[in-house]
């Protein structure tokens, strides 16, 4: 079983590099990711289409009315637990895309903790004992990296 990644991408043109996010994604193994497109109004969602095409863990969809991260998210949720059969499912929103500078430094970054995600177990339970759904288990990716980092 795999770990899927959601990555919502909105007016990230300037932040994607083709080659560098290409190389990236093709080292990382179990991972499948999946490109949101929120509705940009930019160029990104043909430089998410020739990452798509280059590697075979990558989906890309696109959202042609802008939606909130939220939305975005469970869109691309939806289309991986109906693409997929994954052990679990996080996501990375836009601010994050923006907060490490470029989609190829945030790939990397996921590349470098991919043992780390993959041993993630985001089924807990709630403060009152009832364990979470698969959707309502979605998890930041890089909040439990860094919580992870503090940690070590």
């Amino acid at each position: 079983m795999k770990v899927g990644i959601i990555i919502v991408c909105y007016n990230n043109e300037l932040d994607i590099d083709i080659k560098e996010c290409t190389k990236h994604l093709k080292e990382i193994k179990d991972v499948v990711f999946c490109f949101v497109n929120n509705n940009s109004q930019d160029n990104t969602y043909d430089a998410l289409k020739e990452i798509n095409t280059a590697c075979k863990n990558v989906s890309v969809i696109n959202i042609s009315k802008k939606k909130s991260d939220t939305a975005a998210v469970r869109a691309g949720a939806r289309f991986m637990t109906n693409q997929f059969n994954l052990k679990h499912l996080g996501f990375v929103t836009s601010n994050k895309i923006i907060k490490y500078g470029s989609l190829s430094v945030l790939i990397k970054e996921i590349r470098n903790n991919q043992f780390d995600i993959s041993s993630i177990n985001p089924y807990k339970e709630n403060d009152k004992g009832v364990k979470l759904t698969f959707f309502q288990s979605l998890f930041p990716i890089l909040e439990h990296l860094e919580k992870q980092l503090v940690n070590n």
